[in-house]
Formats: C-alpha cells, structure tokens, sequence
C-alpha cells in the first residue's frame, strides 16, 4: 500500500529570485515617484560663508574714487613761434597775472620789423612828396584863375569901349564884336577853371584821405609786428600756481603749441569716474559725501560729462560748504553719491556669488543648516554694501554668498 506525500507548503527556494527581483523593482519605481532627483555636491560648511537676509532700508548709492584737482585750469601756450631762451620760473611756484615765465626768441621777427620800418618810411615819403605836389597844382589853379580875372578885367573894359565907339560910328563892326567875343570867351574859361579847382579839390581830399587810411594801416601793422616781439615773452594769463611746463632751453616751439598750464586754486574740484551702468541715474546736482579727519564733507555733482571711455564716464563735483584742512590737488577721496532717496526693502550682503548668478538665483540654506538648495530670486539695485531683493527670498533665511565657482550646477548642497 502506497503512502501519499504531502506538499510542503511555505517559501520555498526557487521563488527567492522572484522575489528579490518584484521588491527591486518596487523600490525603483517609489525612487522615481517619491525620490529627489536633484544632483547634489558634498561641502564643508566652513569653506562658505553665509549670511542672513534682513528687511531694512536700503541706501541708494555708489561707491568712487575721487581725485582732488583745481576748481580751473587755464592752458598756457606760445603766442608766437621761436628758441627758448630762457626760463624765469620753475613748475610749482606761485605766478601774478603778466608776469614772465618764460622768453623765446625769433631772429625773422626781427628782419620783419626792419622791413616793416624802411615800407613805412617810404610811404610816409611818397605822401609828403604827395601832399607837395597837390599844394603846387593848388596854387598853379590860383595862379591861373587870377591871370585869367586879370584877362577878363582889360576884355570887358575894351569890350566897353568898343561897344560905345561902335555906336558912335567911330569903329568897325568886326573890331566891336572881336572885342565881344574875346570877352566872353575870358568869361567861359574863367568858368572852366573853376570847376577844375572844384574838381581837383574833391580828388585831392578823397586821395589823401586813402593815402592817410593807408599810411594808418601800415602804422597799425607796425605796432603788431611790435606786439609780436612783446609775445615772445610767455607772460602768465591769471593769477595762480605754475602747473606742468613742457619746456627746454634751446626747444623750438611753434605758434600755438601748449606748453604747460596754470592751476586757479581759489577753490577745488573733485573728479570721478562712473561706471556706465550708471550714465542714465548720474545727472547734475546729486548730493554727494566723504569722510575726512572725522568729518563728513559734502558735495554736489557739477558737470556730468557725456563722452564714455573704457567703460566710464567722468563726473566733476564741487564743494557745497567746508573744504578739509590742507587739501591739495591730486589727493584722492573715496565718494558716497546718493542716487536716489532710502526705501525699506528685503537686503542680502554683497558677495561673489553675483558673478555666477548674475543675481538670478541663491543657495538658500535649510533651518538645521545641513543642505542648502537652489532658489531664483530677482535683484534689483545695490550698493557697496547690499542687494536689494524683489522677488524669491524672506526676511530670516540664510543664503550662501561666497563665491559658487566650485559648485557647478548641483541643486543642491550638502554641508558638512
């Protein structure tokens, strides 16, 4: 009689592959479901650094470097060419308006003036010869005029006589009308000459009168060609200190060359290049500020220049009341110019995480301060110290804002 064998019931062997194999899938599908996916980067904390976010107001300014110059600057250049002969002053040294500073000499100027000297002489000449000439024309017409009264005096006293012997019957017709006709044709030439002297006396003075203007000119060249001599000393144009001189005895300079300045110090100026960033906020009359011997000094945007080099534009500014003890040109001041009035905002500290970022996103470090994750946010203006934040970030959480060159673009960090 057989004997009937039970199955065994339970797990058995061969199902343990299974098995295995249902549970790994379960986990890979919870993973995809459930899991963060997020790349992550392992960090020691204390290679960041980490800073708050507060609420508070925000000071909208810019932070420049100012350079002390003089409030004007008056450029020194030769008003006529030629060697330099000599230098009176030296740069630095304070100068009186007119005063020598330095004495060129041109020996053509010279040969000019000589030249100059004989054309002048010899127009005056040639009008005095002028002026002698027309005085004997002048009497020559006198003379004239007078014989011709005389002429004409004995005409009409034979005119007379003729006239009444005529009408006597005592002479011939053609002798009494000879006597008529010599008589009036005295009386017609005397009208001539008349009208010549008139003639000749307009002519004569509108001649003179060109010759006078002409002589006059030749007179005035001659006092600057004087002139011109006087300019080959370099004289100072105002009152002030001997900036840069650019010259050597024995140097030719030209006409109109520069060749150093004058520095007006009755009062200062400060000069600031701006970055372009800033060329559309930056305009006259902004306040501006700087601290100096444990003061605060005030001043004001004069002139904002237009022109943009290497990126930056130059900004003058002026002192709005007291000036520092022993100021100098060319001292330079670190400038606070306010761009706009204080507002309450959402402040991060400035770091090196801008330049990855751009001011996009952050590192936001959790409470317990273990994992830090990636965050977009939008920033608006700043300053030497602060960003200000639009969007993305609450007052009380901490952010990384040391540099995220090493980072790469891991969402997430792990701070160990």
């Amino acid at each position: 009689m057989d004997k009937i064998i039970e199955k065994k019931k339970g797990l058995k062997k061969k199902h343990i592959p299974y098995i295995l194999g249902a549970a790994a899938v379960l986990l890979f599908v919870g993973w995809l479901i459930f899991g963060d996916h997020s790349s992550t980067l392992r960090i020691e904390a204390r290679t960041v650094s980490m800073e708050k976010v507060q609420k508070g107001w925000f000071n909208d300014y810019i932070r420049l470097n100012g350079q002390v110059q003089p409030i004007s600057v008056i450029q020194l250049s030769a008003i006529e060419g030629g060697m330099v002969e000599v230098k009176l002053i030296e740069e630095g040294t304070m100068v009186k308006q007119g005063e020598v500073i330095a004495r060129l000499t041109n020996p053509m100027l010279s040969l000019q003036i000589l030249d100059s000297e004989a054309q002048l002489a010899e127009k005056q000449n040639w009008l005095r010869n002028t002026r002698v000439q027309m005085e004997q024309d002048k009497l020559n017409l006198r003379r004239e005029k007078l014989q011709l009264d005389l002429d004409i005096e004995r005409r009409k006293r034979k005119y007379e006589q003729y006239s009444q012997l005529y009408e006597e019957n005592l002479t011939s017709k053609e002798e009494y009308l000879q006597s008529k006709e010599d008589y009036e044709y005295g009386v017609r030439q005397r009208a001539l000459v008349i009208d010549r002297q008139e003639q000749d006396s307009i002519f004569r003075g509108v001649q003179v009168e060109q010759m006078e203007e002409s002589l006059a000119n030749m007179r005035r060249n001659m006092r600057m060609i004087r002139e011109r001599v006087e300019n080959l000393n370099i004289k100072a144009p105002i009152d002030g200190q001997l900036g840069l001189l650019d010259l050597e005895i024995g140097q030719s300079i030209s006409s109109g060359q520069k060749i150093g300045q004058i520095n007006v110090l009755s009062d200062y100026k400060i000069e600031a290049m701006v970055d372009e960033h800033y060329i559309d906020r930056v305009r006259p009359d902004l306040g501006a500020t700087f601290e100096r011997q444990d003061r605060q000094f005030n001043l004001r945007a004069r002139k904002v220049y237009p022109e943009v080099r290497s990126g930056q534009f130059k900004t003058d500014f002026v002192f709005t009341d007291e000036r520092p003890d022993n100021i100098r040109t060319g001292q330079t001041y670190y400038l606070n110019l306010e761009l706009g009035q204080p507002t309450e905002a959402i402040l991060i500290p400035r770091g090196a995480f801008y330049q990855s970022t751009g001011g996009r996103w952050i590192y936001v470090v959790t409470p317990d301060g273990a994992t830090a994750h990636k965050r977009p946010i939008r920033i608006g203006k700043q300053n030497p110290q602060f960003y200000e934040v639009l969007e993305g970030l609450e007052a009380g959480e901490q952010v990384i804002v040391s540099s995220y060159e090493t980072f790469g673009n891991n969402e997430r960090l792990i701070l160990k």
